[in-house]
């Protein structure tokens, strides 16, 4: 990508809050904090919040894209008068090209050459949503429909922003370059055209739905597919789901959070499965072979031995939650219930139970 001029003018890395030192994660945190907040949906009607969202997005196209940050950084270091000293190269490597060339590069132009670029293609803007599954949807995965209000290509000229019946008009003033060339001493910079925006055409006869700029905000639906095992929090990105591009550029991103609803007895620690199962006195003492619920195989057996304790955790293999590339185990924590009451008949086996077993307090005190 060559260079443009606005690159000498702005600090991207001031308006996303971050130093030129930043990692890639904090500059992508960054973003959408910003982009958030200052989103137009955020401040309808609130034209300094909007050109603040245009910033942060051209800020975040330049440095949150590894090879754009590379030539900036390197652009920022050289400065805007790299090259004019005296016909010396400040620094640059010549590669058997003058220094017309390489100014013209910098400046998004070839020099006198010719062949100068405009306004560069700008990715669009990511899109964040959240959606709330059910635990077994959760778990199992499912795709469904996602139903957004957000920028998209126009309906009406299908992206092209002129008149249906109409086409836009190779700009008069750059001859479709996007850009003019002026004279600078020995050199000629390039910069966008004022006429076309950079553009490279003008639009005549403008559409009535998108007024000449391609993109309206319309409802649309997404078909969205969750894969199994998300958990709560967990975040689905698709690939160009996102607002459309600008002169060319991709679409961006759509970011779906999902919120997992909890379950009537089951909980997750990321994907094993977790199940409390009441169990009987006699049970847990004299030992059983007991039914356990899972999320997908209906019940399943789990042999407890004599003396099982009450809060004791049992693992069964597999049973758990699954992803594409494994399943976990489902463990079982065993509850031994205390009855609330009881009849004649039950109060007499206990109370004649308690004169024979022994205290495990006085065990505690021998």
């Amino acid at each position: 990508m060559a260079a443009q001029r606005e690159w000498f003018e702005k600090d991207y890395y001031a308006v996303l809050g971050v130093s030129k030192d930043a990692t890639e994660k904090d500059i992508t945190k960054a973003y959408r904090r910003l982009a958030r907040q200052y989103h137009p949906d955020t401040n309808p009607g609130n034209k300094e919040a909007e050109e603040k969202f245009k910033d942060i997005s051209a800020a975040y196209d330049v440095v949150g894209d590894a090879s754009k940050r590379t030539e900036y950084d390197e652009v920022r270091r050289m400065g805007p008068s790299a090259g004019f000293g005296g016909g010396q190269n400040m620094g640059f490597d010549m590669g058997g090209g003058d220094l017309g060339d390489i100014l013209g590069q910098m400046f998004g132009g070839r020099g006198r050459r010719g062949g100068a670029s405009g306004v560069g293609p700008q990715r669009g803007a990511d899109i964040e949503s959240t959606l709330t599954l059910s635990f077994e949807e959760a778990a199992h995965g499912l795709t469904t429909s996602l139903h957004l209000t957000a920028d998209a290509v126009c309906s009406t000229c299908t992206g092209s922003g002129a008149k249906p019946g109409t086409s836009p008009k190779m700009c008069s003033a750059c001859g479709g370059r996007g850009s003019v060339a002026s004279n600078q001493g020995p050199f000629a910079m390039s910069s966008p055209c004022r006429s076309c925006g950079g553009k490279g055409n003008i639009i005549e006869y403008p559409c009535g739905t998108c007024r000449g700029n391609g993109i309206e905000r319309r409802p649309r639906d997404v078909n969205v597919r969750i894969p199994a095992g998300v958990d709560d929090g967990q975040r689905i990105r698709l690939k160009g789901r996102g607002t459309p591009g600008r002169n060319g550029g991709p679409a961006g991103d759509l970011l779906v959070e999902c919120r997992v609803s909890p379950h009537a007895f089951f909980t997750r620690e990321g994907l094993t499965l977790l199940v409390r199962v009441p169990v009987s006195f006699t049970e847990a003492v004299l030992g059983a072979t007991i039914t356990v619920p899972t999320l997908s195989d209906g019940e399943v057996t789990l042999r407890l031995k004599p003396g099982t304790q009450s809060g004791s955790r049992h693992r069964v293999k597999s049973k758990g939650i699954s992803n594409a590339k494994t399943t976990g185990d489902l463990i079982v924590t065993v509850e031994v219930a205390v009855p609330s009451s009881l009849n004649e008949e039950e109060q007499a086996a206990v109370e004649a139970l308690s004169e024979i077993l022994r205290n495990p307090r006085d065990k505690a005190k021998s």
